[in-house]
């Protein structure tokens, strides 16, 4: 079985590094993927897919990111649930093992500097 994801997008904020308990690196950071298609109004519509990174590669990504620039990820779902006032909630987030730096939004350039692995 596999479990493996790719997706191609633009970072929605800044890139914030924090610890977790364990002392290790921790980011979250939400990646706006346009769809492949156009609606019937004929735009193409836009996913927020949430993203987690740890280690170094949140360390890098911290660095070398900003909101607005294009990355390439590399990662697999993780489904996990929460209690909230009795209640189960359920959310499903992409665990990122890579990061390829493919365009910052300021200069558009099309380098693709890989990051971390």
């Amino acid at each position: 079985m596999h479990n493996l994801v790719y997706l191609i997008g633009r970072l929605t904020d800044d890139p914030k590094l924090k610890k977790c308990k364990n002392n290790q690196d921790s980011l979250s950071i939400n990646l706006a993927v346009q769809r492949s298609f156009k609606n019937e109004d004929g735009i193409y519509e836009v996913d927020y897919i949430k993203c987690e990174l740890f280690n170094i590669t949140a360390l890098r990504t911290s660095e070398y990111c900003k909101k607005g620039d294009l990355v390439g990820i590399r990662g697999r779902l993780q489904t996990r649930r929460y209690e909230d006032n009795g209640e189960t909630k359920y959310i499903t987030e992409v665990v990122v093992d890579k990061v390829s730096f493919l365009a910052s939004k300021k200069d558009n350039n099309n380098n693709e500097e890989e990051l971390a692995e």
